[in-house]
C-alpha cells in the first residue's frame, strides 16, 4: 500500500508539470510526446545523429528538416521521462517506480555514476534524508574523460572523486522549470557555483554539459543526467586569456583598451577568441592600423563577444546572434563541429568560466565597422572593386579620409561599359565615390552629395526605395572605419542638361516642343525645379496634319490642360515607384497619372501607356519618353472638331464629348519669374595731390561718367546730370585734372 502510494504521489508530481509554468524543455518533451502519439501512451519522439549516440528533444525546425547540426537524424521512440514499459501492452503505460537518488541513478543507467558514488562514500548521504539535486554524468560521458584523469579520480576516492560527485550536486531539488537561464545553483563542494543556461531550443545545460534526461523524481531530491563530466569552475575569462599561451596576441590587443578589465566582471559572455596563429594570418599591417584607432579596435573586440553564453551543446542548426559591437554573426554547427558564419574555425569548444564561456578559433572576426571603405566590397562588387584600383581611383583616396561608395554590382559592367574608352569609364565611376561619409539613415530627399570628381549627385527617398539619381539602391549597405559603402544596380549617370536642352538635342520631340512654345511653357522647361515629364515624341504626333497642329495651338488652355497633364512636380524615378500597386502621381494640370512599375522586367506604364525610355535625368528633373498623347479622363471635349483630332492620336481610353464645354485657365503658379537686371560699369580714377607746407597724401576720387548712366543712389534731390555737372565744376575749381 506503501509503494502504491509513492507512485502515485510520482505520477501526480510529474503530472503536473505539464500545469506549472513549463519551461522550454518541458515543451520540448510535450511535443515529443505529441510527436509520437500514434506509438502509444507516454511515448516521446528523439532524433537520432546518424553515426553517433547523440540524441534530442528536438524543435519543430530540425524535426521537419529531418538533421540536426547538418546531419541525417533518425527518429527514435522511447519512453517519455519517469514512465516504463510492460511486456505485452503498447507504449509506455507504467509509472518508474521511485526511489532515493542512489537507486534513481540506477534506474535512469547511470551506473558508473551510482559506482563511483559507492566506492566514494557517497552513497549513504543519497540514500538518506535531504532534498538534493544531483547532475549525473552518463556511463558515456564518463567514458569520454581522459583515462588519465579518471583513473586519478577513481585512484584517490577518498577526496577528489567524493569532492567531483559533490561538485554535480545541489542541496536542493529543482526541477527543469526551476533552472532558469543565466542562474548560478550553489554546489555541494566549497560552494562553487553551477552555471545554468536555459535555451528557447528546449536544451539545459550544467556548465556546458547537456541535460539529456531531466526530471527524474527520487524521494529524496531529483536526478538530471547530462552528456558530460563537469568540473569547477573558478577563473573568469580575463584569467583564462592572461594565462593561456595560445591567446598571448589576444591579451596584447585587449591592453589597448579596457576590453580585458570587462572580461574580468561578473556577466553571461560568450567569446571567441583568436588564437596567436589567426592574428598572424590577419596581417601586421591590418592588426596595426586597427590597434592605431581606438574605434576600430572597440569593435573589432567587441565583435568577438556575445552578451549571452552560447554553449556548443545548444547549437542544433544554425543561429544569428547580435555581438556588443552591434551586428550579428550566425553561429552554427556542422556535426561535432562548431561554425561561426559558416565556416568550421573553433578550435577548442566550451572553456567555461565563472561569468561566460570562451571558444578559441583559428580565425579572427572582422566586423565592417573595423574595415576600411574598400573593404567592404564583396564578391558581387568585385568589378568595382577592380576598376577603382586600376585606374587609380583608389589611390587617390586617403586612408584619414573618409568616403562613401555607390558601388555598382557586376551586373551593371556589361560589354558595352567595359569596351569603353578608360579616361571616360574612371569619370563614370569618380561619380560613384562621394567626398564623406554617409550611412544609409542619413540620406534625405532632396540632398546633394559631392563626389571627388566635383560633381553633385541627388538623393531622392521614396516609400519603398532610396534612389541617387537614376539608380536605386539595393540591400547590402555597410559603414566602415572610414567610409560607408551603398549597393546599386545601375551604373549612375549625373544630369548635365535641363529638360528642354536634352529635348532639343535628342531631335525626336520638335513637334512637342513646338507645342510647349506655343503654351508659353518653355520656360518651365528651362527652370531649375525637379519635374517629372512624360514627353510625348513625334511619333505621338504622326496622326495629325499641320492644320491639325494649329487648330491645337489656337485655344492655349486647350493646350496648355494637355501639355501640363504630361508633367508633375517631384522627380519620380522607375526604381522609386512601388511595384504591384498604382502610383498616383498629381500633374502641374491638376488631375492624376496613373502609373504602374513592373520590378520583374523594369518598365513603366502611365495611364496604361508603354514607357519605351524612362529615367533620363535632367538638372530640373526626369523625363520618360511616351509615343501617345495622354490626356485627363475626367475631363470632356467641348468642340467636335477637336475631338476628332484627339481620337486619332489617343487610342488607350474613351473621351468624353460634352457640347459647349469650355477649358479653365491653368494659373501658371509654378513657372518662376526671373527678373534680369543690367547695372551698367562706372569708371574709377585715382588721382594723388601734394598739398604744402607738410608732406601729407590725400586720395581724391574723380568719377568719369559712362555715357550710359542711368541711376545714381542718393538721399538728395539732384537728378544725375545735374549732379554729375556740379561734380565736374567742383573739380575744376580745385585744379584737379
Amino acid at each position: 500500500m506503501k509503494l502504491l502510494f509513492v507512485a502515485a504521489f510520482a505520477l501526480f508530481v510529474l503530472s503536473t508539470l505539464d500545469k506549472a509554468d513549463s519551461s522550454a524543455y518541458d515543451k520540448i518533451v510535450y511535443h515529443s510526446r505529441v510527436r509520437a502519439r500514434k506509438e502509444g501512451t507516454n511515448v516521446c519522439a528523439l532524433q537520432q545523429v546518424m553515426g553517433t549516440k547523440k540524441k534530442y528533444f528536438s524543435t519543430c525546425r530540425n524535426w521537419y528538416q529531418g538533421t540536426i547540426c547538418g546531419k541525417k537524424a533518425t527518429v527514435l521512440y522511447e519512453c517519455c521521462p519517469g514512465y516504463m514499459k510492460l511486456d505485452g501492452m503498447r507504449g509506455c503505460p507504467a509509472v518508474a517506480p521511485i526511489d532515493h537518488v542512489y537507486g534513481t541513478l540506477g534506474l535512469v543507467k547511470a551506473s558508473l555514476t551510482q559506482e563511483y558514488s559507492d566506492i566514494s562514500k557517497l552513497r549513504p548521504e543519497i540514500e538518506g534524508s535531504g532534498s538534493y539535486t544531483f547532475f549525473a554524468p552518463s556511463d558515456e560521458a564518463w567514458k569520454l574523460l581522459d583515462d588519465t584523469v579518471r583513473n586519478a579520480l577513481v585512484s584517490n576516492v577518498n577526496i577528489e572523486l567524493y569532492n567531483a560527485l559533490h561538485y554535480h550536486m545541489a542541496n536542493k531539488r529543482l526541477l527543469t522549470k526551476d533552472l532558469r537561464n543565466g542562474m548560478t545553483v550553489t554546489s555541494m563542494y566549497n560552494d562553487l557555483g553551477l552555471l545554468i543556461n536555459h535555451y528557447p531550443n528546449g536544451v539545459v545545460t550544467v556548465n556546458c554539459a547537456r541535460i539529456i534526461q531531466g526530471n527524474q523524481v527520487a524521494t529524496n531530491g531529483v536526478v538530471h543526467v547530462i552528456d558530460r563530466v563537469i568540473s569547477a569552475v573558478g577563473n573568469t575569462i580575463k584569467d583564462v586569456i592572461e594565462v593561456d599561451d595560445e591567446l598571448t596576441t589576444l591579451s596584447d590587443v585587449a591592453q589597448d583598451s579596457n576590453f580585458l578589465e570587462k572580461l574580468g566582471q561578473p556577466g553571461h559572455y560568450t567569446l571567441f577568441a583568436a588564437t596567436n596563429e589567426a592574428f598572424e594570418s590577419l596581417g601586421s599591417n591590418v592588426l596595426n592600423r586597427i590597434r592605431n584607432d581606438k574605434e576600430a579596435l572597440k569593435a573589432f573586440l567587441n565583435f568577438h563577444l556575445l552578451d549571452s553564453v552560447q554553449c556548443s551543446e545548444a547549437i542544433m542548426s544554425g543561429s544569428s546572434y547580435q555581438t556588443m559591437e552591434g551586428n550579428n554573426i550566425e553561429i552554427g554547427c556542422d556535426g561535432d563541429s562548431l561554425t561561426v558564419n559558416g565556416i568550421k574555425m573553433v578550435l577548442k569548444k566550451d572553456i567555461v568560466t565563472t561569468n561566460g564561456v570562451i571558444h578559441l578559433i583559428d580565425q579572427v572576426l572582422m566586423p565592417d565597422s573595423a574595415k576600411q571603405v574598400m573593404e567592404l566590397m564583396g564578391s558581387s562588387q568585385s568589378t568595382f572593386a577592380d576598376m577603382v584600383s586600376e585606374l587609380g581611383l583608389a589611390a587617390v583616396m586617403k586612408p584619414e579620409a573618409e568616403y562613401t561608395l555607390l558601388a555598382p554590382l557586376d551586373v551593371a559592367f556589361n560589354t558595352e561599359v567595359m569596351s569603353m574608352d578608360h579616361s571616360l569609364l574612371k569619370i563614370i565611376l569618380e561619380n560613384h565615390i562621394m567626398k564623406r561619409k554617409i550611412s544609409l539613415g542619413q540620406l534625405y530627399n532632396g540632398q546633394l552629395l559631392e563626389t571627388i570628381g566635383g560633381k553633385f549627385l541627388r538623393v531622392f527617398i521614396y516609400r519603398t526605395a532610396v534612389c541617387i539619381e537614376n539608380s536605386c539602391l539595393v540591400r547590402g549597405s555597410k559603414e566602415g572605419s572610414n567610409g560607408a559603402i551603398h549597393l546599386t544596380r545601375t551604373l549612375l549617370k549625373p544630369a548635365e542638361s535641363n529638360m528642354f536642352e536634352m529635348l532639343k538635342e535628342n531631335g525626336r520631340f520638335k513637334i512637342f516642343l513646338s507645342l510647349i512654345e506655343a503654351a508659353g511653357l518653355t520656360d518651365l522647361l528651362k527652370q531649375e525645379g525637379g519635374f517629372t515629364l512624360f514627353a510625348p515624341s513625334d511619333k505621338a504626333f504622326a496622326a495629325l496634319s499641320d492644320s491639325d497642329l494649329m487648330l491645337l495651338k489656337s485655344d492655349i488652355n486647350v493646350l496648355r490642360t494637355i501639355l501640363l497633364y504630361h508633367m508633375t512636380n517631384g522627380i519620380f524615378i522607375g526604381g522609386g515607384l512601388e511595384a504591384g500597386v498604382t502610383n498616383l502621381l498629381k500633374s502641374l494640370q491638376g488631375s492624376n497619372l496613373k502609373v504602374l512599375f513592373d520590378k520583374g522586367n523594369k518598365t513603366v506604364l502611365v495611364n496604361s501607356v508603354q514607357v519605351p525610355e524612362s529615367d533620363i535625368m535632367a538638372t530640373n528633373g526626369v523625363i520618360h519618353f511616351v509615343d501617345q498623347i495622354l490626356y485627363p479622363g475626367d475631363i470632356p471635349i467641348g468642340s467636335m472638331d477637336l475631338l476628332k483630332i484627339l481620337k486619332r492620336i489617343i487610342t488607350y481610353m474613351q473621351i468624353r464629348y460634352i457640347s459647349g464645354f469650355k477649358y479653365q485657365e491653368i494659373p501658371l503658379t509654378f513657372i518662376k519669374k526671373v527678373v534680369t537686371r543690367v547695372i551698367p560699369e562706372v569708371s574709377v580714377t585715382k588721382v594723388t595731390r601734394i598739398i604744402q607746407p607738410e608732406p601729407k597724401i590725400t586720395k581724391v576720387t574723380r568719377i568719369v561718367t559712362a555715357s550710359d548712366v542711368s541711376r545714381i543712389d542718393a538721399n538728395t534731390n539732384f537728378d544725375p546730370e545735374t549732379l554729375t555737372k556740379m561734380i565736374q565744376a567742383g573739380s575744376r575749381r580745385r585744379g584737379i585734372e
